[in-house]
């Protein structure tokens, strides 16, 4: 089997949850959101390479945490770089075996299932570019310039999830572009170089923890053991 890594990517701020504590560090049933993204994968493999991105004036808090809660799980630490591009691209010069497929996850993304990971990694080693994604469930509207809007139909539209994963190869080709606005996730990065990106399977649980109310949501899944293992 390729070897495998994950770059987990934990730069945000947390200004959407009203406190000044980031996002990622805040307790989800007694254990920091990071922590439990970071034994997730751990779990799934032992021995799948953990690179995490954290911006420079979060780590010393962060090693802190580690102490406190006897957190084990063996990774690595980068600096985060001014946007999410500039972090993964900083996360990649730790990879440094081409020949392995490489996951770029949201580190307040906790309950991706194994399922899932294993899925996108399998189809990454084939050679692809691989993007979870689940339904869209409500309907949907388009907003026009002139202030008017329009339903679309929601089966042409997919919510994208992360892990998305790619051969590291063809990560670091992409990554070695210059930075553009319309850079919004790996995939969009991939897709400049002109690779086609695959959809896989996503779930519905791995929701990316940015608002008071997601804590809820997250709090409630933590107690019903959402993850299922493969």
């Amino acid at each position: 089997m390729m070897k495998q890594y994950v770059i987990i990517v934990a730069g945000g701020k947390g200004l959407r949850m009203g406190g000044d504590l980031p996002k990622q560090f805040i307790p989800l049933a007694g254990k920091p959101v990071l922590m439990r993204t970071l034994e997730n994968f751990y779990s799934f493999s032992p021995d799948i390479d953990i690179i995490l991105v954290l911006p420079h004036d979060h780590q010393e808090y962060w090693r802190s945490l580690c102490q406190e809660y006897n957190f084990t799980v063996p990774h690595r630490i980068v600096d985060g770089g001014e946007t999410r591009f500039h972090s993964v691209r900083n996360g990649l010069a730790l990879v440094d075996d081409d020949d392995a497929v490489v996951a770029v996850h949201d580190g307040v993304r906790p309950f991706v299932s194994h399922d899932v990971i294993a899925r996108c990694f399998d189809m990454a080693a084939g050679g692809k570019a691989v993007v979870p994604v689940t339904g869209v469930v409500e309907t949907v509207r388009c907003m026009k310039q002139d202030g008017t809007s329009v339903t679309v139909p929601r089966g042409d539209y997919r919510l994208v999830q992360t892990p998305q994963v790619f051969s590291v190869r063809m990560l670091k080709d992409a990554y070695s572009a210059d930075y553009r606005e319309d850079f919004t996730d790996d995939a969009s990065v991939v897709e400049a170089m002109g690779v086609g990106v695959e959809l896989a399977e996503g779930n519905r649980e791995n929701i990316k923890i940015t608002t008071p109310f997601d804590m809820v949501v997250a709090e409630a899944l933590c107690h019903v053991s959402v993850i299922p293992r493969h």
